[in-house]
């Protein structure tokens, strides 16, 4: 019964590269506490790059946030942090599983691994944000998103450091105009809104 009730929150999944920091601030710090989706945080890093990111958002952002561990259940309003060196599943019964990355690119954490397991996962509960980034990494998660009949946001190219990740997302599939990273927080609150 409990994994039946974790299911029906959305999952929002925040994906980023070159400029990711500061994009994800700028998302999170204005979400209120009680958020009502989970939230994971994807930056492209290097696999042996010190785990920080977890502890720099905490800072600013009013919601929980931690480091994911292989087998955690997705929470709402609570942001979970994929770890340095892995990739993130998401499963059908809304629990996170975490593989190992391995030295070899495509880029990790992948984008694309994330947003394909959890359209499948969750369908129209997924909701993908594709922020600032070089390379293409996501485009062919967004489309999987889209398939399953989930919702997507994109940043636009005005406001960001790198716009290959966001154009290559539009490209794949039209989410809509891309956004200014300053109102991606509120037209988020305003997409899940019951």
């Amino acid at each position: 019964m409990e994994i039946e009730s974790r299911e029906r929150f959305p999952v929002v999944a925040l994906v980023s590269s070159a400029g990711g920091l500061d994009a994800l601030t700028r998302v999170l710090a204005p979400l209120p506490p009680g958020f009502p989706a989970a939230v994971v945080a994807l930056q492209h890093t290097s696999p042996t790059a010190p785990a920080q990111l977890a502890d720099i958002l905490e800072r600013r952002t009013s919601l929980p946030v931690q480091f994911a561990h292989d087998g955690d259940p997705l929470v709402p309003g609570q942001v979970l942090v994929i770890p340095p060196g892995a990739h993130m599943l998401i499963g059908t019964d809304a629990v996170v599983r975490l593989i190992k990355a391995g030295a070899i690119p495509p880029a990790r954490p992948s984008a694309d691994l994330l947003l394909c397991t959890l359209a499948v996962a969750l369908g129209p509960r997924a909701v993908a944000v594709v922020l600032t980034g070089s390379g293409t990494d996501g485009s062919l998660g967004v489309q999987a998103i889209h398939a399953f009949g989930g919702r997507t946001l994109v940043q636009d190219q005005a406001s960001s450091q790198q716009y290959g990740m966001p154009h290559a997302a539009v490209n794949a599939h039209s989410p809509g105009t891309p956004q200014p990273l300053n109102d991606i927080a509120q037209n988020l609150l305003a997409l899940l809104q019951p």
